[in-house]
C-alpha cells in the first residue's frame, strides 16, 4: 500500500503551523481523539516524550513497567472502550518487547496503534545501538506497518494508521519513526483518512445472500447459532439479541463473544469449544443448520474438522473474506458489516420458538450440572474450587463487573461461571493465549471505564509473567481488583500431563513467593483466603474498596476443568469427568 492511494477528509490548510516531527506525532494523536497512551521511554523515542511533556493536560501517558505491559494495557483499553489503544516504545528491545501484545491484538482483532522510535535514517542497516528491523519483525503480526524517515510523512501516515486499525476487521498497526524525522520540522496540517484505494474494509452486502440465509433459517428444524466477537466489534449486540429472540434459536458463544448477550438470557446456551458446555458442543453435530456470526471457526471451537457439523448447512456471517471457507465450508456465506447484515436478516425472519429443540439443550444442561457444575460449586468438598470464587464475584458484582482473565484453568472457570449483564464485559486473550495478559489489560480496562468494577482473575503462573505492572498500579492509583487463584501449579499444563502424559508433572510445580508481601510492597491492599469460611467476606471487602486490592485465594491444587474435548477429537467426543 502506498500512502498516495489514501483519501482524506478536507481540512482548512490556511492555518498551518511549523512544528517538529515529534510534536506532530502528539498533535496527530490529539486529532484522533486519543487521551490515554501506554508506554516506556528510551533514546530513539525521546523527542516524542519531550513533546509529550508539554501536553500532559491533554494526554495521559501511563508509564508501564515493561513494553509488553503497555500493549496489553492498550488492548484492555481498546476492548472495553471500543476505541483504538495506543502504545509507545523506543527502538531495539523496546520495540521487540511489543511483539507479543501486537500478535495477541492481531489474532483477537483488537484496534491498536503502536509507535516506536528508530535510529537515525543515516544509521539504518548499520547495526547501530538499539537498532532492529521492527517493520520486518512485526510484518506477520500487524494489519499494516510503516517506517517514517521524513517528518512531512507523519500526519498522513498517522491518519492512515488509525483508519486501518479501526476499520473493517480491526487490528494492530505499527509506525516506526526515525529519530531525525522526529527532530526535523514540517508544516503541520491534519486530515483524517477516509479511505484507501487498495483496501476495502467492509464488503458490500449482497441482499440475495441474506435472503437465501433467511430462507434456510426459516425452514430449519434444529438450527443453532454460534456467535463470536464480531458481534461486539460491529456494535450489533441489540440487533443480535432481536435476531435470537425473534427466531427462537439456541445461541452459543466463543470466549471472545461472551457478554454480547446476557449470560442469563433464556436462549443463551453457553460456550462452545474445548472446555465449553456439554449441550452446544454435542448438538453442534446434531443441528440441521449452523449459523456462525462474527466468528472464525478456531480449532479450539471446532475440534476435529473432519467430524465438525458435517450434517448441517452452514451459514457464515463474516466481515473478513479470508475467513470464509478457511476452516469450515460455508454453504451460505454472507459477507458484510454484521450490523447491516443482521438488520437485513431480522426483517426476513419468521417468528419461531423451537421449543422441542431447545428442550434438548436444557436436558443436556441438567446432565452437565449433575456431573460437573454441581461438584464445582459444592461447598462441602474439602478444598476451595475456582468456580466458587467466580460465583462470589458474581454475587458481589450482580453481573455488572468487567472480568479480565489470564490464560489457563482459571480462564476457563471465569468464562464458564462469570455472569454478565452487559457487553464488553469479558476481556481475555483468546487466539494467542498469552499468559501475563490479565494484569496490564485490567489496568487499561479500568482506565477505559473508571465507573465500572474491573476484576482481574489470574493464575499464579501468568501473574508472575507481568507482576511488575503492580508498579504501574501503585504509581497511577488505578483501582483494579486482582484475584489470584493460587493452586501451586501451571494448572492447565498439569491437567494435560495428568490426562495424557501418565501424570508426569514435568516442570509444572510452582514454588511461589509471598504474594501478599509483594502486593503490600507496592502499597496495595492485600488479603489471603485459605478457608472457604473466609471467602465471602474477603470478596465483599475487595469489591467494596475504592482502591486497588489484591486477593489471593488458595484453591484446590489438582482440580481439573471439565468438560474437555481432547486435542484431535470431535466436539461430540466431549469428556464430562
Amino acid at each position: 500500500m502506498q500512502v498516495k492511494t489514501a483519501s482524506f477528509e478536507k481540512v482548512n490548510t490556511k492555518n498551518t503551523l511549523t512544528v517538529s516531527g515529534a510534536e506532530a506525532v502528539i498533535k496527530c494523536l490529539l486529532e484522533e481523539g486519543v487521551d490515554t497512551i501506554y508506554g516506556y521511554p528510551g533514546g530513539a523515542i525521546m523527542p516524542v516524550y519531550d513533546e509529550l511533556y508539554k501536553y500532559q493536560k491533554e494526554i495521559h501517558h501511563v508509564l508501564t513497567r515493561h513494553e509488553q505491559g503497555a500493549t496489553h494495557a492498550a488492548q484492555g483499553y481498546a476492548r472495553v472502550s471500543g476505541r483504538v489503544g495506543v502504545a509507545l516504545a523506543t527502538s531495539g528491545p523496546g520495540a521487540t518487547n511489543l511483539i507479543t501484545g501486537i500478535a495477541d491484538a492481531q489474532i483477537d482483532s483488537t484496534p491498536m496503534v503502536c509507535i516506536t522510535g528508530q535510529v537515525g535514517s543515516h544509521l539504518l542497516g548499520s547495526d547501530a545501538f538499539q537498532e532492529t528491523d521492527i517493520v520486518g519483525i512485526s510484518t506477520p503480526v500487524t494489519k499494516w506497518n510503516y517506517q517514517i524517515t521524513k517528518a512531512e510523512e507523519i500526519p498522513e501516515v498517522m491518519a492512515k494508521a488509525f483508519y486501518i486499525a479501526k476499520s473493517g476487521r480491526p487490528g494492530p498497526v505499527l509506525i516506526d519513526i526515525t529519530k531525525d524525522a522526529q527532530f526535523a520540522s514540517l508544516e503541520f496540517s491534519y486530515k483524517k483518512c477516509s479511505g484507501i484505494r487498495s483496501y476495502k474494509p467492509i464488503p458490500e452486502l449482497n441482499l440475495l445472500e441474506v435472503e437465501r440465509a433467511a430462507e434456510v433459517i426459516n425452514n430449519a428444524k434444529k438450527p443453532m447459532i454460534v456467535w463470536g466477537q464480531g458481534v461486539i466489534l460491529g456494535e450489533a449486540e441489540d440487533l443480535f439479541r432481536q435476531v435470537v429472540e425473534k427466531s427462537g434459536i439456541p445461541a452459543a458463544w466463543t470466549i471472545l463473544g461472551l457478554s454480547a448477550l446476557a449470560t442469563d438470557h433464556p436462549l443463551n446456551v453457553g460456550m462452545v469449544g474445548m472446555h465449553g458446555n456439554y449441550a452446544p458442543n454435542m448438538l453442534t453435530n446434531e443441528c440441521d443448520v449452523l449459523i456462525a456470526i462474527g466468528m472464525r471457526f478456531d480449532d479450539r471451537v471446532t475440534g476435529n474438522l473432519e467430524k465438525y457439523a458435517k450434517q448441517a448447512k452452514v451459514i457464515h456471517f463474516e466481515i473478513d473474506p479470508a475467513e470464509i471457507n478457511k476452516n469450515v465450508k460455508a454453504d451460505y456465506p454472507v459477507l458484510g458489516d454484521v450490523k447491516e447484515s443482521l438488520k437485513a436478516l431480522l426483517e426476513l425472519l419468521e417468528p419461531n420458538s423451537h421449543e422441542e429443540w431447545h428442550q434438548k439443550f436444557k436436558d443436556m444442561y441438567k446432565t452437565e450440572y449433575e456431573k460437573v457444575i454441581k461438584g464445582n460449586l459444592d461447598v462441602n468438598k474439602k478444598d476451595l474450587g475456582m468456580a466458587e470464587v467466580i460465583q462470589q464475584i458474581n454475587n458481589q458484582s450482580n453481573g455488572d463487573a468487567i472480568i479480565v482473565s489470564d490464560v489457563g484453568q482459571h480462564q476457563m472457570a471465569a468464562c464458564r461461571y462469570a455472569k454478565f449483564n452487559g457487553t464488553r464485559s469479558n476481556v481475555t486473550s483468546g487466539g494467542l493465549g498469552t499468559m501475563g495478559f490479565a494484569l496490564p489489560a485490567a489496568i487499561g480496562a479500568k482506565m477505559a471505564k473508571p465507573e465500572r468494577d474491573v476484576v482481574a482473575v489470574i493464575g499464579d503462573g501468568g501473574y508472575q509473567m507481568t507482576i511488575q505492572e503492580l508498579g504501574t498500579i501503585f504509581q497511577t492509583k488505578v483501582p483494579v481488583k486482582i484475584v489470584l487463584l493460587n493452586n501451586g501449579f501451571l494448572g492447565m499444563v498439569r491437567q494435560w500431563q495428568q490426562l495424557f502424559f501418565d501424570k508426569r508433572y514435568a516442570s509444572t510445580t510452582m514454588i511461589n513467593p509471598d504474594f501478599i508481601t509483594i502486593a503490600k510492597g507496592y502499597h496495595i491492599q492485600a488479603k489471603q483466603v485459605t478457608e472457604r469460611s473466609q471467602l465471602k467476606d474477603a470478596v465483599k471487602e475487595m469489591m467494596d474498596s475504592d482502591e486497588a486490592f489484591f486477593l489471593e485465594v488458595k484453591v484446590e491444587q489438582e482440580e481439573n476443568v471439565f468438560p474437555m474435548i481432547p486435542t484431535g477429537a470431535a466436539v461430540s467426543d466431549i469428556i464430562l469427568e
